[in-house]
């Protein structure tokens, strides 16, 4: 995200391919954020588009009532099977039968809506992918912690993969220690002996 020192509004601006958006943030410096994706429903993309405007929100609407960020959110919730979803919603909130407190409850049950499980099974088979290989030892648990995030992976079998994906050297190293970790910091600090 580029601060710039001019521009008006909201508007699109080409940056090598990428589309942009210029928005005044709540500190007035104009910032330049990416186009945000429309939602369609699509359970691969549920977590990804949750994350991306939970973002948004926290930058550039927190001043927004909890109604005015929940219809912002579904002004980008079109196509396929959504479009249902999203008109009963609309009517569930204009009728007063459903209330979310937050922006997040609202997009907490977008996401059981959407997500299916589905996601969950993607990101185990892409935790139960990830090595080590070439990464120093930072690189590779930055990158298991992101690819732990929503697999369901918790305790023990949490452990075993994240030896598991290890490389060899690094892997018998843990093995040899003379208490077995009962988590991953613990393996962490083990290494770091």
């Amino acid at each position: 995200m580029l601060a710039t020192a001019g521009g008006v509004g909201t508007g699109g601006v080409g940056t090598g391919g990428t589309e942009r958006t210029t928005m005044e943030s709540n500190m007035g410096l104009y910032m330049e954020v990416a186009k945000l994706a429309i939602f369609n429903g699509e359970a691969g993309k549920v977590g990804g588009f949750i994350m991306t405007y939970r973002l948004f929100l926290r930058m550039k609407l927190r001043e927004a009532t909890v109604e005015e960020q929940i219809q912002w959110i579904l002004s980008y919730v079109q196509g396929g099977s959504v479009d249902v979803w999203k008109e009963n919603v609309m009517e569930e909130l204009e009728s007063g039968e459903v209330k979310y407190e937050s922006a997040e409850e609202f997009l907490i049950s977008l996401k059981k809506e959407f997500g299916g499980g589905e996601e969950e099974l993607v990101k185990a088979a892409e935790l139960r992918k990830l090595e080590q290989e070439g990464r120093t030892m930072e690189e590779f648990i930055q990158e298991f912690k992101r690819a732990v995030r929503g697999s369901g992976y918790e305790g023990r079998p949490l452990i075993e993969e994240f030896k598991r994906g290890m490389n060899g050297e690094i892997r018998r190293k843990l093995m040899e220690a003379e208490n077995l970790p009962a988590s991953i910091k613990q393996c962490v600090m083990i290494l770091s002996l």
